[in-house]
C-alpha cells in the first residue's frame, strides 16, 4: 500500500532537467540527477530520449556513465554528436584523451557520438569550462572559459592560481560595492571568456582577450547565443566598471573569426548593443534567419521584479522595438526562443501560480504590440523554459504533486507527449493528498490565491481518514517577489509537511509574481503590511471552513518567508510554533547582504537618512512581543541573508528565556542542498512541528 511522502522518498526520486532537442526534433538529450545518501553526493547522467509516437510510452537510453556527473549537453547540427561538461571524478582515464589532464579537478568539455561510444576530452583548462555550444559548421565549439581578471589568459590564470594556492596569506581585499554573490567571494577576479575551439586542429581562440568583467553572473546557462551564420555571438555582460555601483548588465556582441584563422589573431572587442537602454538587459536569442535578435529588458535598477519586456532588434535596420510591455500584456517574460521559420517567439510567463507557454507573432508585435500580444498555448502545472527542435517545443513539466519530467508538444500547444517518466516507479509507492486551489479576500479586500495541500486520506503508516479540523502549517515563500506555483519543490515539499496528517497552506500574498505588476510591487517599502494580513485572512478562512484546528497552527518559511515568520511572531501569538529558515530579522544588519542595490525601496529606508522608515517593518523592533516557540535554521555560507540574522533572533529568544532551537549548517548556503543535510533539515523541521502541534 502506498505510504506518505518522506524525505528519503524525495532523495530517491530522479530529478529531471531541461531537455535539449536535436535540430530535427526527433530526439532530445535529457540530464537526470540521482543522489546517494551513502556518498552524500548527487550525480547527473545524460540520457537520449526519442520522441514517442502518439500514445506510446517514453523511450530513453543512457548516454554517459552513471558514476561521473555530466551536464550542459549540446547536440551537433548534424545530430551525430553531443558535447557536454563532465565534472571531476568517476573512473580513471579520459576516454580517447592521449595524455592525462593537467587540471583533473576542474569541469571540462567532452564530446561523444550520439549513437554510443567513449567520450573524448576536448579541454584542459586551469579553472575549467562550461556551456558548450556548436557553431553551425559543426566543426567548432564555443564555450565559456573561466579566467582570472588579473591574468586573463589560460597560461596566466594557471600561474596565478598556483601562486595563490601556495600563498599562505588568504586575505580578501576589495573596494567594490559588489564583492560576493550568493555563496562565493568575487574578490578572486574570476570571470568568463567566450572561446571557440576547432575540433580538428584543437586550436582555441579567445573571443574576448582583455575582458575583465562578469559574463552572465545572474543567469548562468542562458546568457549567450550564437548567430545562425556562426559569425557573431551575443551575450549578457556586466556594463559596470568597478566598484559596480550601480550593478548593470547589458547585451554585447562579439565577432567570431572564420574557421582556420590563427589562434594568435586579435579579435574585435565586444560591442555594447544596448547602450541606448539605461536598465538591465539579458538573454539574447537570434532568430533562425539571422535578421532578428530578441532580448529582455527591465527599466528599474533597484527593483529586481520589474517585469521583463521583450525587445526585437532588427539587425538589418538597426532598430530596437519593445514587443511586450505591461501596457498591453501585464506579464513578465521568462525563457524564450524562436520557431524554426522565425515567425513566432515561444516564451513562458507566470500566470496566477502557473508557468504558461505563450506564442508571440513577431512581425505583428513589431508593427503593433497592442494588437498582437502573446497568446497562451499550454497551461499545465508549471512548464520550463521552451526549446524548439523541428516542429515541436521541448520543456519540463511539473506540478505540486508531480516532479519535473521532460515533455514536448506541437508548435500550437497541442499533441503533448511525455519524453521521460523517470519518477513513475517511485511515485507509485507514495500516497499524495488532494491539492485545492482557493481564492479569498485578503488585505484591503483584494482577492488572494492559495494552494491547500491535504494529507493522504489513508496510507500505509499514514494518518487514518478522519473528519474534522487538522493541524495547519503555513509555508511562506521567499522573494518576496516570487510565488508558490503549481510546482514540485524539493526543499520545501508541501506533501512532506502534510504527510503526518497536517494541512499545508501556500498563500500567494501581495508582492507575489504572476498577478500583474501592481500586485507585485504593492509591498515595496512595507514588507510586513499586506502579506501579514493575507496570511491572517487565509488562516481565518481555513479555521472557519473547519479545515484547520485553531489550537494547532504553525508558520514556516525561508528567506523573505523567514522574515515574515519573524514579523508574524512579533504581531500575534495565535500560532503554536514557528520555523524561520535563513530569514531576515533585522533590516539594519541585513546591509551585510551580497547585493544591497534597491534596499531603500524594498525595506522602506536607509540607515543614514531614514531610520524610522527602515524600522517600520523591522521584526527585531517587535522583539518584546515574541512568544511563539521558534526553530531557527541557517547556512554559514549564506551571503544573501548572512547567517548572523539567524544568530540574532535566536539570541534574542534565549535572552528572553523563550523556547527556541538553532540549527546551523557550516557547509550550506541560502539553500540546504546536500542529501544528508536535507534529510537532517526535514527531520529538524518536521520534528519541531510534531513537538508543538502533536
Amino acid at each position: 500500500m502506498p505510504h506518505p511522502l518522506t524525505v528519503d522518498d524525495l532523495w530517491a526520486l530522479p530529478r529531471v532537467g531541461a531537455p535539449v532537442p536535436a535540430d530535427d526534433g526527433t530526439r532530445a538529450v535529457v540530464p537526470i540527477t540521482t543522489a546517494s545518501m551513502d556518498t552524500n553526493e548527487a550525480t547527473t547522467r545524460l540520457w537520449l530520449a526519442t520522441v514517442p509516437a502518439p500514445g506510446a510510452p517514453p523511450a530513453v537510453r543512457p548516454l554517459t556513465s552513471a558514476d561521473v556527473s555530466s551536464s550542459m549537453p549540446s547536440i551537433s547540427p548534424d545530430g551525430t554528436r553531443v558535447a557536454f561538461v563532465r565534472k571531476p571524478g568517476g573512473p580513471k582515464g579520459d576516454g580517447k584523451a592521449k595524455a592525462g589532464p593537467r587540471f583533473p579537478d576542474k569541469p571540462q568539455v567532452y564530446v561523444m557520438p550520439l549513437d554510443g561510444g567513449e567520450p573524448e576530452r576536448l579541454t584542459d583548462l586551469p579553472l575549467g569550462a562550461s556551456e558548450p555550444r556548436w557553431l553551425p559548421d559543426g566543426r567548432r565549439l564555443a564555450f565559456v572559459v573561466s579566467l582570472l581578471a588579473e591574468a586573463p589568459t589560460v597560461d596566466g590564470t594557471a600561474e596565478l592560481a598556483k601562486a595563490r594556492e601556495d600563498e599562505p596569506v588568504k586575505a580578501r581585499v576589495t573596494e567594490d560595492r559588489v564583492y560576493r554573490y550568493w555563496d562565493r567571494w568575487l574578490t578572486d577576479g574570476q570571470i568568463g571568456h567566450l572561446c571557440v575551439l576547432d575540433l580538428a586542429t584543437r586550436a582555441m581562440v579567445d573571443l574576448m582577450p582583455g575582458w575583465t568583467r562578469w559574463l552572465g553572473l545572474w543567469e548562468p546557462g542562458g546568457s549567450w547565443c550564437i548567430a545562425p551564420d556562426g559569425r557573431e555571438i551575443a551575450f549578457s555582460g556586466c556594463r559596470s566598471e568597478p566598484p559596480y555601483d550601480p550593478l548593470l548588465f547589458g547585451i554585447y556582441t562579439v565577432a567570431v573569426p572564420e574557421a582556420g584563422v590563427a589562434a594568435g589573431a586579435e579579435p574585435e572587442p565586444p560591442r555594447l548593443l544596448t547602450a541606448h537602454h539605461g536598465g538591465p538587459a539579458s538573454r539574447p536569442v537570434y532568430g533562425p534567419d539571422g535578421r532578428w535578435l530578441v532580448y529582455g529588458i527591465q527599466h528599474e535598477l533597484d527593483f529586481y521584479a520589474d517585469p521583463v519586456r521583450l525587445v526585437a532588434h532588427d539587425r538589418h535596420a538597426g532598430t530596437h522595438t519593445v514587443v511586450t510591455d505591461i501596457d498591453t500584456w501585464d506579464r513578465s517574460a521568462s525563457g524564450w526562443t524562436f520557431s524554426r521559420d522565425g515567425a513566432t517567439v515561444l516564451l513562458t510567463a507566470e500566470v496566477e501560480a502557473h508557468n504558461v507557454l505563450f506564442a508571440l507573432d513577431l512581425a505583428g508585435a513589431v508593427a503593433d504590440r497592442a494588437a498582437h500580444p502573446p497568446r497562451a498555448l499550454l497551461r499545465d502545472g508549471w512548464l520550463g523554459e521552451p526549446r524548439v527542435g523541428g516542429d515541436r517545443v521541448f520543456f519540463t513539466r511539473e506540478s505540486l504533486s508531480r516532479p519535473p519530467e521532460a515533455a514536448c508538444c506541437a508548435l500550437d500547444g497541442t499533441d503533448l507527449r511525455a519524453l521521460t517518466d523517470a519518477a513513475a516507479a517511485g511515485l507509485a509507492e507514495i500516497a499524495f493528498g488532494p491539492v485545492e486551489e482557493v481564492v479569498f479576500a485578503g488585505a484591503e479586500g483584494h482577492p488572494v490565491q492559495m494552494f491547500v495541500v491535504h494529507p493522504p486520506a489513508a496510507a500505509d503508516g499514514g494518518p487514518a481518514a478522519a473528519p474534522g479540523p487538522r493541524p495547519l502549517v503555513h509555508l511562506i515563500h521567499g522573494g518576496p517577489h516570487g510565488a508558490f506555483g503549481d510546482q514540485w519543490h524539493w526543499r520545501w515539499n508541501s506533501h512532506a509537511f502534510a504527510a503526518a496528517g497536517r494541512v499545508a497552506a501556500l498563500v500567494n500574498f501581495h508582492g507575489s509574481t504572476g498577478w500583474g505588476d501592481a500586485y507585485c510591487r504593492s509591498i515595496l517599502g512595507r514588507w510586513g503590511d499586506q502579506p501579514y494580513h493575507d496570511i491572517m485572512a487565509a488562516t481565518d478562512v481555513l479555521v472557519e471552513r473547519g479545515v484547520a484546528d485553531p489550537a494547532r497552527m504553525a508558520v514556516t518559511g525561508g528567506s523573505y518567508g523567514g522574515y515574515l515568520v519573524s514579523w508574524i511572531c512579533g504581531r500575534t501569538n495565535r500560532f503554536r510554533c514557528a520555523v524561520n529558515h535563513a530569514g531576515v530579522c533585522d533590516f539594519q544588519t541585513q546591509f551585510a547582504s551580497d547585493v544591497t542595490q534597491g534596499r531603500r525601496r524594498s525595506m522602506g529606508g536607509e540607515l543614514w537618512d531614514d531610520l524610522p522608515g527602515l524600522d517600520r517593518y523591522n521584526p527585531v523592533r517587535q522583539a518584546a512581543a515574541f512568544e511563539t516557540p521558534m526553530l531557527v535554521v541557517h547556512g554559514v555560507q549564506d551571503y544573501r541573508v548572512p547567517y548572523n540574522q539567524g544568530l540574532t533572533i535566536y539570541n534574542v529568544y534565549k535572552a528572553r528565556e523563550l523556547p527556541a532551537r538553532l540549527v546551523v549548517y557550516p557547509d550550506e548556503n541560502h539553500w540546504i542542498l546536500k542529501p544528508r543535510n536535507s534529510r537532517h533539515w526535514y527531520g529538524e523541521v518536521l520534528g519541531w512541528l510534531g513537538r508543538w502541534l502533536g
